[in-house]
């Protein structure tokens, strides 16, 4: 692999290729190698765990929304709970790529009470209890995440939580050696490094955070394993 130098200390302005318009066969596929860089790298690990004490402090029917909810693997493991089952929990995963939805109700058995909605979730309307993105932020401007981060704020009547990528040369090289020994979807290989590089430092969400106008003395911004940077905040 030829030597590279590349700046780490603030996000690159790079394309993904799966934020281009593809083949759904394509699209599905690069879902799928998605869920197992998840399974192999823990990447639900962070969401799942928050998920399952915030639904502790949780009081009356709860809604559940995961945010960029790509080929549903997150939501599929809540469903699968225990906490979640007892609870009764409502779950929803809104993607803009219609592609995204289509795909997550293949990949779900039948009999799933999993609601897949393809739209600006903006535009949303449901009752919101709790709110998860994983891998979503970096996709977006720094103005798009401060709105984002006001929209949870105000939306979310239980919390959110941002399950993200930390921007770090041993997170991208390290990225780029596993997805090419392990033959991931072409679009994996390209898009995880550049995912990297597009990711954040804490002092990154720290400035975000306090520009969208949200009280710094509850928001808790924590790395996890596997370069992993989650900003969270549980109102209940």
């Amino acid at each position: 692999m030829p030597s590279e130098r590349k700046d780490f200390t603030q996000r690159a302005h790079l394309s993904e290729w799966m934020d281009e318009p593809c083949s759904y066969p394509t699209f599905r596929e690069c879902l799928r190698d998605l869920e197992e860089v998840n399974r192999v790298l823990g990447g639900y690990t962070p969401s799942l765990a928050w998920i399952e004490e915030s639904l502790q402090h949780c009081e009356g029917p709860v809604h559940l929304l995961d945010v960029g909810s790509g080929g549903g693997g997150l939501l599929r493991a809540v469903e699968a709970s225990e906490i979640a089952r007892q609870r009764g929990v409502h779950l929803t995963g809104i993607d803009l790529n219609p592609h995204a939805a289509q795909a997550a109700k293949e990949f779900t058995p039948k009999g799933s009470a999993i609601a897949w909605i393809s739209g600006d979730v903006f535009s949303y309307k449901g009752p919101t209890t709790l709110i998860v993105s994983s891998l979503l932020t970096h996709h977006l401007t720094e103005e798009h995440i401060v709105r984002f981060l006001a929209w949870m704020e105000e939306t979310a009547t239980g919390g959110w939580f941002i399950n993200d990528l930390r921007r770090s040369a041993k997170a991208y090289y390290s990225f780029k050696v596993l997805a090419w020994a392990l033959r991931w979807h072409r679009f994996v290989r390209h898009d995880g490094p550049v995912s990297v590089r597009r990711a954040f430092l804490a002092e990154d969400w720290q400035r975000m955070c306090s520009a969208a106008g949200l009280p710094m003395n509850e928001i808790r911004i924590e790395e996890k394993p596997f370069a992993r940077l989650c900003v969270s905040r549980r109102k209940s």
